[in-house]
């Protein structure tokens, strides 16, 4: 890329010849700049409509809501954990599978700046372009803190619930769960990249999400699902790291639940995050 021409150098040129070009060349700014930028660009986009942020507001209230409701009515002591009532059995499961919704969600936002053209001009654009998804990830993910936010401010005011695990295992529990969310995001945004269509990723994405939550012991213990659906439940993934939030949340010994979301979610990361930029940055038709 050459530089612009100094006004010095426009003022002096001889008449009918173009001004010399000098100066060093812009070859754009920094990675870290270029990704802030970018992610407040997708923020703005989403708040920018007051509805979208009263929606934001509700969803996690009315789960919370239904759910605590519905099965908290069927609920028995005999089936939870000694001495936990059913709200603090299913906010930490709230906290995880509350990021499903989300991470479908940004993988739409990421088709849709693809059909308007948006990352065509990026492409000619002195940035990394990789960092168009790793922006809408974050993005994403600063809406899942305002969430969980939301969902334990509502159980606490509306149900009150209470953290037996204190603050520290309640924050606990959101971090593993923020990790957790981060992953899902980047199952839908691979998933975008590669199907390139809106409505087969609405299609996929019913199958990949309500076995990935209502599989799992989320809502219920996996002790009293039938047989062959808890043997789904105690594969999936999500049992994994509702179990890990629920022993934070709780004030439970981590056990290996909490090590295995970890190690589960970063890896999930970092494979799908390569897997997403080769496909993204080598497909011209984006």
């Amino acid at each position: 890329m050459t530089s612009v021409p100094t006004r010095e150098a426009a003022r002096t040129a001889p008449r009918g010849e173009a001004p010399s070009r000098s100066g060093p060349l812009w070859s754009g700014s920094g990675m870290a700049l270029q990704l802030w930028v970018l992610t407040l660009r997708q923020l703005r986009i989403v708040y920018a409509d007051h509805r979208i942020i009263l929606a934001g507001i509700a969803q996690p209230l009315i789960m919370l809501t239904l759910f605590s409701q519905i099965f908290g009515s069927m609920a028995t002591p005999a089936i939870l954990p000694r001495q936990v009532d059913y709200i603090d059995f299913l906010l930490p499961a709230l906290l995880v599978t509350t990021g499903i919704g989300m991470a479908q969600g940004a993988g739409v936002g990421l088709l849709r700046d693809i059909e308007s053209g948006m990352v065509r001009r990026f492409r000619v654009l002195p940035l990394t372009l990789m960092l168009t998804l790793v922006a809408r990830s974050l993005a994403d993910l600063t809406r899942s803190v305002v969430h969980l936010v939301i969902l334990i401010a509502g159980a606490s005011l509306l149900f009150g619930y209470s953290c037996s695990g204190g603050v520290g295992g309640l924050v606990g529990a959101a971090l593993l769960s923020l990790v957790v969310i981060w992953s899902l995001i980047w199952i839908f945004i691979a998933l975008a990249v590669w199907l390139r269509k809106v409505d087969v990723l609405a299609s996929v994405g019913f199958f990949v999400s309500f076995p990935l939550m209502f599989a799992s012991s989320a809502f219920v213990p996996t002790e009293i699902l039938p047989g062959w659906l808890g043997a789904v439940a105690r594969v999936n993934p999500v049992t994994y790291a509702v179990e890990g939030s629920r022993h934070l949340a709780l004030g439970w010994e981590p056990g290996g639940a909490v090590a295995a979301a970890l190690v589960s979610s970063i890896a999930l990361i970092v494979v799908l995050m390569i897997v997403s930029a080769w496909a993204f940055t080598r497909n011209p038709e984006a």
